[in-house]
């Protein structure tokens, strides 16, 4: 990015993708100034997912360590039958994922990744964090970006040479663009996501630990439903997720909804399991939104990442990975093409293709674990004729994906 006069990288959000981002830059020798509207950093959601392609970068930028006193590494993503509990698949993790894909598939609770990240952005002086800034302005001229990011009720200039937008599924940026360039807004997916965290001691903790193996990620599959449970927070809670069809709510990520709708949905479940469901209340709701885009940048500095760009169903765990991902390419590739826009448009070319396969591959997960009838039976049948080495060789584009060096020509 050598022909803009400025090499500062201005970020729009401090969530995992603008964390990420941040370091991904600074370790580029690029100045960062990252903005988040909030004025207390807060972890949304509860718990998540780390695949290996996602901890192998966590890893290289210094933050794995940070995490892993925290997180817990399963021995297993367990697949069960939310009627009967009979456990249909089992792929193996732990020290065998870690063998395979080269790092290791971590459950964490999303504050502590927040905090490890956190973490590591304070030990940077080239990163500028400043919360309670929002972006409330951006115009281009040949050269840079100008950001205005509003501060305290005052409005600042940030002139820089790449404006990235990770902002999250309800990006302002992304807004901002849409009224100019087109960009799409965020589309309510019809889908609703129910959470709950509960100690491990309490009575709900004690319902998961008679029903799901304490060490492993635990999905109970029904057709009008799915529940994944893991444990975070060095074993001391478990995650709760259960996701369902439901009307729209307002946007947020600590929303409320009919508790009838879950209990609805899981009807027909086995009673240890609706059990768990009633202990665990009271559920926070939200509304899953998705974005579809046919751009992810625009040659006059600007690039989306994480749901900024693409937010997804959350049915591949794939979510924060993605945006991991996402941020450590870009910094690379920014850093390795002299020229903006051709490191612009080679980084969307590389990221499409990846990002719709993912999309893809949770599309088809959900289709299988809201299996209902014969098509259960036939689901149930194949999982069962599936090794466990075969099931995680099935993973093996997803976890073991590693950014290849590009060769400018």
């Amino acid at each position: 990015m050598t022909e803009t006069p400025s090499r500062q990288i201005v970020i729009a959000g401090a969530g995992i993708a603008g964390l990420t981002a941040a370091l991904a830059f600074a370790e580029r020798g690029f100045p960062v100034k990252l903005f988040e509207q909030a004025r207390q950093l807060e972890a949304a959601g509860a718990g998540l997912q780390l695949s290996p392609n996602a901890t192998r970068i966590l890893r290289r930028l210094g933050v794995l360590d940070r995490l892993l006193p925290n997180a817990i590494r399963p021995q297993a993503v367990v697949l069960k039958d939310a009627r009967s509990l009979r456990e249909l698949a089992r792929v193996p993790l732990g020290e065998a994922a870690e063998k395979r894909w080269g790092a290791p598939y971590l459950v964490a609770h999303r504050a502590d990744l927040q905090t490890a990240l956190m973490a590591a952005v304070a030990l940077r002086p080239d990163i500028e964090l400043v919360t309670g800034g929002r972006v409330t302005g951006i115009a281009f001229d040949p050269h840079s970006v100008t950001t205005t990011v509003e501060i305290d009720g005052k409005a600042t200039d940030v002139a820089c040479g790449l404006l990235v937008a990770a902002d999250g599924v309800w990006s302002s940026v992304r807004a901002q663009l849409a009224r100019t360039t087109g960009f799409a807004a965020s589309r309510f997916s019809g889908e609703l996501a129910w959470r709950a965290t509960v100690p491990a001691e309490s009575a709900a903790g004690s319902a998961f630990a008679e029903i799901g193996a304490t060490d492993c990620v635990t999905t109970f599959l029904h057709p009008g439903f799915h529940m994944v449970a893991y444990p975070v927070s060095r074993g001391s809670a478990f995650n709760l997720a259960a996701f369902t069809r439901g009307e729209r709510i307002a946007e947020g990520w600590s929303g409320h909804a009919d508790p009838a709708i879950l209990s609805a949905a899981m009807r027909g479940t086995a009673a240890t399991l609706a059990k768990l469901a009633a202990l665990a209340g009271p559920w926070t709701a939200f509304p899953i939104h998705t974005v579809a885009q046919r751009r992810w940048t625009m040659s006059e500095g600007v690039a989306l990442i994480g749901d900024a760009a693409h937010a997804m169903m959350p049915f591949a765990a794939q979510g924060a990975a993605m945006g991991i991902e996402d941020a450590a390419m870009l910094a690379n590739l920014i850093a390795d093409f002299p020229d903006l826009k051709q490191s612009l448009a080679v980084w969307e070319n590389l990221r499409r293709p990846r990002v719709e396969k993912v999309l893809k591959r949770g599309a088809l997960n959900r289709l299988a674990w809201h299996a209902r009838g014969p098509v259960a039976i036939a689901r149930n049948l194949v999982l069962a004729a599936l090794p466990a080495d075969k099931l995680a060789a099935d993973l093996d584009w997803l976890y073991g994906w590693e950014e290849r060096k590009v060769v400018r020509r």
